[in-house]
């Protein structure tokens, strides 16, 4: 372990590499993702979990009381393009005061281009959304990926990130990146639960919006000293 933690201090190529396995294997899943789905191979499976978070017999109802449904609506919520640009611009507003201007580019052009690519592909791959159970919500776009699941990945993962690398105890770190983490997984659960996506349609979008926070972690990094630099001006 201890020849490890040298070869990684002495070679950062490694760590790099390391480090690029986690996107790259993030996009196979959704590249696979997107090949069994379009095929078909998955729908027995979105079915089984869309009718089983459905009360027996009526397809309209969500299983659980009434109060789980309506924290779902607000768990959802937090996933919205609304909500999501509030926070980036928050986000932003307080890097760019602090005089951290770069990296509030880097989130605000993350969020922007990762809401661009959500919508191209659902466009390229025109998934309608389930139609075998009654939406709680109102959705007025295509189904895979999950816009929600995706911009909530790369939005709360992004600025995650941003957050936790001004702090020095890993303690802190993790659990930063962790509560991001459940922002992130809560919001997709909250899609499948209220009816407008297939299970694999939040997968996707957790894989490709994660893939894209990663990439953005990276190049982040990899700036690192002149933003350091920069930032002590």
């Amino acid at each position: 372990m201890i020849a490890i933690k040298r070869a990684l201090t002495s070679r950062p190529e490694i760590r790099w590499l390391g480090a690029l396995l986690i996107p790259a294997a993030l996009l196979f899943a959704f590249i696979k993702l997107t090949s069994e789905v379009l095929e078909g191979e998955t729908l027995a499976f979105d079915k089984a979990i869309l009718l089983a978070l459905r009360s027996s017999g009526d397809a309209a109802d969500p299983v659980g009381p009434a109060w789980l449904e309506a924290v779902m609506r607000d768990l959802t919520a937090l996933g919205s393009t609304v909500v999501l640009a509030i926070i980036t611009l928050a986000v932003a507003g307080f890097l760019f005061v602090t005089n951290r201007k770069v990296l509030a580019s880097l989130l605000v052009f993350s969020v922007v281009l990762g809401t661009g690519l959500s919508n191209t592909l659902k466009f390229v791959l025109a998934r309608p959304r389930p139609d075998f159970v009654a939406h709680a919500v109102d959705v007025y776009t295509l189904s895979f990926p999950s816009g929600h699941a995706m911009l909530s990945a790369v939005t709360y993962l992004t600025i995650g990130a941003l957050v936790a690398r001004d702090q020095s105890r890993k303690r802190v770190k993790a659990y930063i990146l962790g509560v991001a983490i459940l922002l992130s997984l809560l919001v997709g659960i909250s899609r499948v639960y209220l009816g407008v996506h297939y299970p694999t349609d939040v997968l996707a979008g957790w894989s490709v919006g994660g893939a894209w926070a990663c990439l953005c972690w990276m190049i982040t990094a990899k700036l690192s000293p002149t933003l350091q630099n920069n930032s002590e001006k």
